[in-house]
């Protein structure tokens, strides 16, 4: 399944740029990426090396999504207004 998953060439760079491990979750506006201290990884999860670091797709997003783009990146307000995000 993960080999159907295309990591864009920003997002690759964004990850390897961090040096952090990232994790595409569900959230409140659909699919999210967030650093793996927001959101830990399960241990269903997906595992895409990027680099030194992991993307983690949850198995419930694995299933709809292609391609993970910049869009998905988390933004402040999901952290505030999302109650995935609660302990935020």
């Amino acid at each position: 399944m993960e080999s159907d998953i295309v990591v864009s060439d920003d997002v690759r760079k964004m990850i390897e740029d961090s040096g952090q491990d990232y994790r595409i979750s569900t959230a409140c506006r659909g699919p999210v990426m967030v650093p793996i201290s927001i959101k830990p990884p399960k241990d269903t999860d997906i595992r895409i090396p990027v680099g030194n670091n992991i993307l983690y797709i949850s198995r419930v997003q694995a299933r709809y999504i292609r391609t993970v783009t910049m869009d998905m990146m988390y933004e402040d307000d999901d952290l505030y207004s999302c109650t995935v995000f609660s302990r935020y």
